[in-house]
């Protein structure tokens, strides 16, 4: 049995959860409303406020799909009620970040600044105060887009090796290299 499918979902207090006869599950809580087409083998079912998510047979791949769909209705339980954070750090000479709504800009070290569209699910704040590097900070209900977004603008200019210049998530750790040595 999947360790992880078959941990029950403490459902919190004022998140409404409801499963229609096409098996999508609707998560309604405080931060927003999320929505899940979960496999039509498996079963969601809500007893005593837990979430339990049933498969049929113990063949490898509902195995497989137990775990999952276990994992994405918490995540949609745990986004709706308390909502996700990712925080950014830009790190370089003359990188800076600004936000007019949801268009993000982004000045990098290229020969123009890079301009990205965050989409409305997901709230944008930029931080640049003196002595501190700038920040993008990203918050949103739904931890799949939030990741998603996170990753897209890391892309944009992902940390280097040598002297750590770049995108980083905040708190990451970067494995650094030794630059050329001169021979003699």
């Amino acid at each position: 049995m999947s360790r992880v499918g078959k941990m029950p979902i403490a459902l919190p207090k004022g998140v409404e959860f409801s499963v229609s006869d096409a098996n999508v599950v609707k998560v309604k809580g405080p931060k927003g409303e999320l929505t899940q087409q979960v496999d039509p083998d498996l079963k969601v079912e809500l007893e005593d406020g837990e979430i339990k998510v049933v498969r049929p047979t113990d063949q490898k791949r509902h195995r497989a799909m137990h775990g999952l769909y276990r994992s994405l209705i918490n995540n949609m339980v745990v986004g709706v009620n308390e909502g996700y954070t990712v925080e950014l750090e830009l790190e370089g000479v003359g990188y800076r970040c600004t936000n007019k709504g949801q268009l993000l800009e982004l000045l990098l070290g290229y020969s123009h600044p890079v301009m990205f569209y965050v989409p409305h699910e997901v709230k944008l704040t930029t931080a640049m105060e003196k002595g501190q590097r700038p920040t993008v900070k990203l918050e949103s209900c739904d931890k799949q887009l939030i990741g998603q977004v996170a990753a897209k603008i890391r892309a944009f200019r992902k940390p280097e090796p040598y002297k750590g210049k770049g995108i980083r998530f905040k708190g990451e750790i970067l494995r650094r290299k030794a630059g050329k040595t001169a021979a003699k």
